[in-house]
C-alpha cells in the first residue's frame, strides 16, 4: 500500500493537491493512505522550502506549487514499479 502525504498548513493549494491525490488513487484503483502533516516541525523533516509538498512513500515529489493531476498519477504508478 502507498503512503501519501500531502504537506502544509491546510491553505487552500494545500489542499487542492489533497484533491488531485485523492482523484489521482481514484483513478488508479490503487490501495493508498492520505496523510496531511501540518506540523511544521514534521514538515521540516522532508527539507521542503515552501508547501505544498508531496511525499509518495517517503520520496517528495513536488513542493511550492500544485502538480498537474498526471504528475500526480506518473508519480504514483512510479511508486508501484
Amino acid at each position: 500500500m502507498l503512503t501519501i502525504k500531502v504537506l502544509g498548513s491546510g491553505c487552500a493549494n494545500c489542499k487542492r493537491v489533497e484533491q488531485i491525490a485523492h482523484k489521482a488513487i481514484e483513478q488508479l484503483a490503487v490501495e493508498a493512505e492520505v496523510i496531511k502533516v501540518t506540523d511544521y516541525n514534521k514538515i521540516m523533516e522532508y527539507n521542503i522550502l515552501s508547501t505544498p509538498g508531496l511525499v509518495v512513500n517517503e520520496k517528495v515529489v513536488c513542493s511550492g506549487r500544485i502538480p498537474t493531476p498526471a504528475e500526480v498519477t506518473t508519480w504514483i504508478t512510479n511508486a508501484l514499479s
